[in-house]
């Protein structure tokens, strides 16, 4: 029984490695990650999911290592899976952070903490790491809006150039948005209201 809940969540995590490392590729080749997902997923036995920021909440970013933890030398493919994952923050902060300077930005909106789309969870959450990330390596301001927290997390708050902000106030502060969480709020942003900013989007709901 503890083998079936850890291989359904080590199976996600593999499916969405596949699709995470998709969208490298599919940035090296200059190809709209979204369109191509959809187009293969038109094969009645394709299903591949959305790429995105990376994997986070207390199942499937964690569960997978009890399997590889249990037969190290015969989970190959599930150790991978968890690398590519572990990896997309920091691919993902690095392109905020080059968006931020060909933009020469004073300040980058950051929407959504929380490890999933409408829920105040932030727990494995890899928007919370790609902010600490982002923090770590640029100058300039980081307004993050995450409707469901009246707080930063922990690692966050004691940051002078990381400030918790509404959605209105933000957008007008920054000349860069990041959309790391699909909230709904996000996805009813008028697009004149963006506009005049550079976008990264993690999630495809602006495409």
């Amino acid at each position: 029984a503890e083998l079936v809940k850890l291989a359904e969540n080590a199976y996600r995590d593999v499916n969405i490695a596949f699709a995470n490392e998709l969208s490298l590729v599919c940035e090296r080749l200059d190809i709209n990650v979204w369109d191509m997902v959809a187009l293969a997923n038109r094969h009645p036995r394709v299903d591949i999911l959305k790429p995105g920021p990376g994997v986070g909440g207390h199942c499937i970013a964690v569960d997978p290592w009890f399997i590889v933890d249990s037969a190290p030398n015969d989970t190959a493919l599930i150790r991978a899976a968890r690398g590519v994952n572990d990896s997309k923050p920091r691919h993902v902060a690095a392109q905020i952070t080059a968006a931020a300077i060909k933009a020469d930005a004073q300040a980058v909106a950051c929407l959504g903490l929380s490890y999933k789309a409408d829920i105040d969870d932030m727990r494995e959450s890899p928007a919370v790491e790609i902010v600490e990330i982002l923090a770590a390596g640029w100058n300039g301001d980081i307004w993050v809006v995450e409707p469901y927290v009246n707080a930063l997390p922990g690692s966050l708050a004691g940051l002078e150039k990381v400030r918790l902000a509404n959605l209105e106030d933000a957008l007008d502060a920054a000349q860069v948005v990041a959309l790391l969480v699909d909230h709904q709020a996000f996805r009813d942003i008028p697009p004149p209201r963006l506009a005049a900013k550079s976008i990264i989007d993690t999630r495809g709901i602006w495409r």
